[in-house]
């Protein structure tokens, strides 16, 4: 099993050990509970090196991979990204990821568990396109700096994020060591990933310390993204699923052109409804756990 450049340090640190993204990093630093709350009210920065980088080049990147995913690739502006799904021709989820148009590249981003297949499927549809995929794991790392006070630690951090669009990025210089700032979430909840090279990567991580943000592990992270309602692929999302199914509509653009699995797509958007669909619920107790076949009035 392979590590997140940060592990080592974090865990000689007293972190906990724990596996998430398909790769070890901390599941947690202290209680679970006083780290959500750091999420969710004050300022918490956590490992995101279970997050995998791919490097896209070549003249025909922005064409090919716009016809193998379901977002709008081709009209991507310059350092901004978004949400997609891959597909099979049937039409089922295959991975999701997210893409940023970097000017003479692009990136993808996706979890470190589905580098491989994904990896594999889209060059499976490289054939006489000049497009070319590289991991840059070895060489990006990163880390994501959440809560309500998050702008004002960073600026204490010394790193500026004011001006910054959701799913936009920028290149600053930060103590000499070139850093990319992505915003990732809203307003209601400021979040942030900030990308290194790896042999920086850990200066960042204290620097943020330093400035007052608590680090939090996986345990913690896991019950935000169920607050918030974001699936996971592998977990929420299945290769069994239909892109409706999820709720996950800005994943999908229904003007961009053709795709794998578009027709499937579409189908479903003019018939107007689906089988089942992602949702939510509360449970009083202990949380069922996962598969288990949920019951309401015997049905």
């Amino acid at each position: 099993m392979s590590a997140t450049p940060l592990n080592q340090k974090l865990l000689a640190g007293g972190a906990l050990p724990g596996i998430y993204g398909g790769v070890e990093t901390p599941s947690r630093f202290s209680e679970v509970a006083s780290e959500f709350r750091a999420l969710t009210t004050t300022c918490a920065v956590y490992d995101l090196g279970w997050r995998a980088k791919i490097i896209v080049t070549g003249k025909d990147r922005q064409r090919w991979l716009n016809g193998m995913v379901t977002n709008n690739i081709k009209d991507l502006q310059l350092n901004h990204g978004n949400y997609s799904f891959l597909l099979n021709p049937q039409g089922r989820i295959q991975g999701d990821l997210y893409v940023f148009n970097r000017g003479d590249y692009l990136l993808i981003d996706t979890d470190q568990s589905q580098l491989e297949p994904l990896t594999k499927a889209l060059q499976r549809y490289i054939i006489m396109d000049d497009v070319h995929l590289t991991d840059a794991g070895d060489k990006i790392a990163a880390i994501g700096v959440a809560g309500t006070t998050s702008g004002e630690v960073l600026q204490r951090a010394g790193i500026d994020t004011s001006g910054l669009e959701r799913m936009q990025l920028i290149d600053p210089v930060w103590n000499n060591i070139g850093i990319s700032i992505v915003r990732t979430g809203n307003d209601d909840l400021p979040t942030w990933e900030l990308w290194a090279a790896v042999e920086n990567i850990d200066k960042l991580w204290d620097a943020l310390v330093h400035a007052g943000t608590t680090p939090v592990g996986t345990e913690a992270l896991e019950r935000l993204r169920i607050l918030t309602g974001a699936p996971k692929y592998g977990t929420d999302i299945r290769d069994r699923d239909l892109p409706q199914e999820t709720e996950q509509k800005h994943a999908l653009n229904f003007t961009k052109g053709c795709y794998i699995g578009q027709e499937i797509v579409e189908r479903i958007r003019s018939r107007g409804n689906v089988h089942r669909s992602f949702t939510g619920f509360t449970f009083t107790g202990n949380a069922p756990s996962p598969g288990a076949k949920l019951q309401a009035d015997g049905k």
